[in-house]
C-alpha cells in the first residue's frame, strides 16, 4: 500500500491507475486531481520554460533578419517581418513583466518588472509606430538618414528573453527545495510490523496506533516513536540527534521513528505516530523555514526603485516644456518622451547580474563550491554569523579508535585481544576497533563464547583466556580492579568514550573512541574569526562531548544537545539581530539549513541536505565557506560595477534624449546613439564579468 501524497489516502501500488516518477521514486495518487496538484510546479516550470525558448529563439532570429541577414519578403519592409517576430515576445514572453508591473503599481514602488515594461513598451511602441507610418497612418517620426537601425524590436525581445532564462534558472533551483522536503518524507518506513490478536502483522506505517507493539528486527528503520517493552539494542540515532556515537537502549528507553536499529531484536509500544513523530515534525520545520524566508531585495531592483521614476519624471517633464512651453509640434514634443523611455531602456541591466552570477558561480564550481542561485551568491557576503553543525561536519562523523593505554599488558596484545573478541560484534564501537587493528596489519582470529551484554559490554574467549570488554559496569560486575582512574577521567574529559579491557579477569588496559576532527576544520574557524565572522558550534551531542570538539578548533560558543527543531528555532534567535550561515551535512540539519540566510551542505552529506542548502562544498573541505564568502563578495562587487556600466552610456544619453541639444543645434536624439549606447553597455558588462575568471579564490 502506498500512501497519495496530497491527500493522505491509501493506494494500491499494483491497482493505481495515476502515478509519476520523480527522482527515482514512484508516486502513488487516488484521482487525476491529486496527480495535477502534484504536477502543478512542474507543469508551471515547463511553461515558463517553453515561453522562455521561445522569446529567445525570436528574438535571435529578429537580431538575425535585423543587423546580419535583412531581406523584404514579397517585397515588404524588413520591418514588417521583425514587428511579426518581435510582437509575440513582448506581449507573451513579457506578459509577467507587465503583470508584475501592475503588482507594484499596487504596491505604490518601481521594481526590475516596472524598468523593463516601460523600456521595451516604449520601445516596441516607437518601432511599430516607425515600421506602418505612412502605411496605416500619417508620418509622425522622421527617418534616420546617419545610417543604422531605425526600430529597437531586437532590442525590446532579447531583453526579455534573457531575464526570463535568468527566471526559470531561480524556479529550477527553488524547486530543489520541495524534492528534499518529499525525500524527508520518504525516509520513514512505508511498512510497520505490528502485533494484533497475538500473531505479528505487517500493515502500513500510517495505520498504526498509539499502544501499538511494533517489532523491529537488527538492521531495520524504526517506524514510529515509542518507548521499548522487550529487548536492547544500539540504535543509530544520528540523523535525528545527530549525536555521533550509537545510543546503547534497553527496556524502558524511547525509541525514535526512522532510526535505526544496529543489533538486537526490539519490542516498541508506539507512543507517537503520524504528524506527531520527530521526523514529521523535522519536515514540518523545513516547510515553514522555505515558506517564511525572507525575499531578498535584489540589486536591480533597489536601482530600479530610483531609477524608473526618475526617467519617467524626466521623459514626460521634457514633452510638456518642449510642447507647451517651447511650442514645438506634438509629434516632435513625443519624440522626446519616448526617446528618453527608449534609451533608458535595460538592454545591458538584462545580463548585468545574469552575467557576474554565472561566471562566479563557474568559478565557484571549479573550486569546488557549487552555489545554486544568485540569491545565495548575493547574500553570503553579507554573513557575520556562522554556525556549525558538529557531528559529520567539523568531525568525520564515525568513531575512530584514538588512544590504547596498557596497563597489565602489551598495547598490541591490547589491540590483538580486543579486535579478535570484537570481530563478531555488530557494535559501532566494536567495529571500529576491528577497522583500525586492520589498518594496523594485526591478523584478528575468530572468539569463541561471543556474548553481547546489554549496556555494558562484550565477554568472549580467544585463545585460552576470557576477555572482557566494556564501560566499568562491566568491569565491577565481574570483580575486575579498575586502575588508572584518573586517565580514565582525563580521557572522558577530552569528549572520548573509554572501553575497558580485562583478561583473565586482570585490568590489561584503555581503548579511547571518539569522533575526529576533520582535516582543516581548525584552519577554516580560525581564518573565519580573523575575518570578524562569529563561529557558533551547535549539537545534538552531550555539552562534555561538545566542549571538548570546541576547545580543540577554538570555538568560544557552544550549542549543545540542542534537537533538530530546536536548531532552526536557534538559528531563528541569532537572525533577530545577525546574517546567519548554517554549515551542516545531515537529515537533522535540514530545519536549520532551510532557516538560515544562507545554508550551506558538505558535499558528502545526505541528498536532502544538499538540495536544502544554498551552497554545497563538493570537496567536503570546510576551508571553502571561507572561499564561498570571498567569492560572493568579489561577485557582488562585479554585479555593481556592471549595474553602474548597464546604465551610464544610457543615462549620460537622457539629457540627449529629452533635446538638450535642440535649442544649439537644431536636432533630436538620433536612434543610431540609442543604438550604440545599448552595443556598448552589453559589450562593457559582459567584459568586466569576465574578469571574474581571472579572480584566484585564494584561501
Amino acid at each position: 500500500m502506498a500512501k497519495d501524497p496530497i491527500c493522505g489516502m491509501y493506494v494500491d501500488e499494483k491497482k493505481a491507475n495515476f502515478r509519476t516518477v520523480q527522482d527515482g521514486l514512484t508516486y502513488y495518487f487516488c484521482s487525476e486531481n491529486c496527480l495535477k496538484e502534484f504536477l502543478r510546479p512542474q507543469e508551471e516550470m515547463k511553461k515558463l520554460k517553453y515561453i522562455t525558448i521561445f522569446s529567445l529563439v525570436l528574438g535571435t532570429l529578429t537580431l538575425f533578419f535585423e543587423y546580419f541577414y535583412p531581406i523584404k519578403p514579397f517585397g515588404i519592409s524588413n520591418y514588417i517581418l521583425l514587428f511579426l517576430l518581435a510582437t509575440p515576445v513582448q506581449f507573451i514572453g513579457g506578459w509577467r513583466f507587465y503583470k508584475g508591473t501592475l503588482d507594484a503599481i499596487k504596491a505604490r514602488q518601481a521594481n526590475m518588472d516596472s524598468l523593463i515594461a516601460i523600456g521595451t513598451t516604449a520601445a516596441w511602441v516607437y518601432s511599430t509606430v516607425f515600421t506602418f507610418q505612412g502605411i496605416l497612418w500619417p508620418r509622425i517620426f522622421p527617418s534616420v538618414t546617419a545610417g543604422g537601425p531605425e526600430v529597437y524590436f531586437t532590442e525590446s525581445g532579447l531583453i526579455i528573453g534573457f531575464i526570463l532564462l535568468g527566471r526559470y534558472m531561480e524556479h529550477l533551483v527553488k524547486g530543489r527545495a520541495s524534492n528534499a522536503i518529499r525525500k524527508l518524507v520518504d525516509l520513514q518506513p512505508k511498512m510497520a510490523k505490528v502485533i494484533r490478536k497475538g500473531s505479528e502483522t505487517e500493515i502500513p506505517v500510517e495505520e498504526v496506533k498509539v499502544g501499538d507493539i511494533v517489532v523491529v528486527r537488527p538492521g531495520e528503520k524504526i517506524p514510529v516513536d515509542g518507548i521499548i517493552l522487550e529487548g536492547s539494542s544500539a540504535i543509530d540515532e544520528s540523523m535525528i540527534t545527530g549525536e555521533s556515537m550509537p545510543v546503547d537502549k534497553k527496556k524502558g528507553d524511547e525509541a525514535i521513528g526512522a532510526t535505526i536499529n544496529k543489533s538486537g531484536l526490539l519490542k516498541i509500544k508506539a507512543a507517537k505516530v503520524g504528524s506527531d513523530t520527530a521526523l514529521s515534525q523535522i519536515v514540518k520545520m523545513v516547510q515553514e523555514a522555505i515558506a517564511h524566508r525572507a525575499p531578498m531585495q535584489r540589486l536591480a531592483d533597489v536601482v530600479s526603485s530610483y531609477f524608473v521614476p526618475a526617467v519617467v519624471a524626466v521623459a514626460v517633464g521634457s514633452f510638456l516644456f518642449w510642447h507647451y512651453v517651447a511650442g514645438l509640434p506634438f509629434a516632435v514634443a513625443l519624440t522626446t518622451l519616448i526617446a528618453v523611455l527608449i534609451i533608458a531602456c535595460p538592454c545591458a541591466l538584462g545580463i548585468a547580474t545574469p552575467a557576474a552570477i554565472m561566471i562566479g558561480a563557474g568559478k565557484g564550481a571549479q573550486n569546488g563550491i557549487l552555489i545554486k542561485s544568485g540569491e545565495y551568491l548575493e547574500k553570503a557576503r553579507k554573513i557575520n554569523t556562522i554556525v556549525f553543525d558538529k557531528t559529520g561536519t567539523l568531525t568525520n562523523g564515525e568513531p575512530e579508535v584514538t588512544d590504547i593505554i596498557a596497563i597489565n599488558s602489551k598495547e598490541k596484545d591490547i589491540l590483538l585481544y580486543a579486535a579478535a573478541a570484537e570481530s563478531g560484534s555488530e557494535h559501532p564501537l566494536g567495529q571500529s576497533i576491528v577497522k583500525y587493528a586492520k589498518a594496523e596489519n594485526v591478523k584478528i582470529g575468530e572468539p569463541k563464547n561471543f556474548r553481547a551484554i546489554s549496556g555494558h559490554g562484550i565477554s568472549a574467549s580467544y585463545r585460552g583466556k576470557k576477555i572482557l570488554l566494556g564501560n566499568r559496569k562491566l568491569m565491577t560486575k565481574n570483580r575486575v580492579a579498575i586502575e588508572k582512574e584518573d586517565k580514565i577521567q582525563q580521557l572522558e574529559h577530552d569528549g572520548k568514550t573509554v572501553m575497558l579491557i580485562a583478561i583473565n579477569k586482570k585490568l590489561a588496559g584503555l581503548i579511547a573512541v571518539a569522533d575526529t576532527l576533520k582535516e582543516n576544520s581548525g584552519e577554516a574557524v580560525k581564518k573565519l574569526e580573523s575575518m570578524g565572522i562569529k563561529v557558533i558550534m551547535i549539537t545534538g551531542d552531550n555539552p562534555r562531548t561538545a566542549d571538548a570538539i570546541a576547545k580543540k578548533l577554538g570555538i568560544k560558543s557552544v550549542l549543545a544537545e540542542v534537537l533538530p527543531q530546536d536548531k532552526a528555532k536557534e538559528i531563528r534567535k541569532l537572525q533577530r539581530e545577525k546574517i546567519v550561515a548554517m554549515v551542516g551535512d545531515g537529515i537533522n540539519d535540514t530545519p536549520a539549513l532551510a532557516q538560515a540566510d544562507v545554508g550551506i551542505a558538505i558535499g558528502a552529506g545526505t541528498d536532502i541536505a544538499k538540495e536544502t542548502g544554498g551552497i554545497v562544498l563538493i570537496k567536503n573541505d570546510l576551508r571553502d565557506v571561507v572561499g564561498a564568502i570571498k567569492l560572493s563578495k568579489k561577485t557582488v562587487r562585479k554585479m555593481k560595477e556592471n549595474l553602474f556600466w548597464a546604465f551610464v552610456y544610457n543615462v549620460a544619453l537622457i539629457p540627449v534624449a529629452a533635446g538638450v541639444l535642440y535649442p544649439v543645434f537644431g536636432i533630436m536624439l538620433n536612434p543610431v546613439f540609442a543604438a550604440i549606447a545599448m552595443a556598448l553597455s552589453s559589450v562593457t558588462v559582459v567584459g568586466n564579468s569576465m574578469l571574474l575568471n581571472k579572480y584566484k579564490l585564494g584561501l
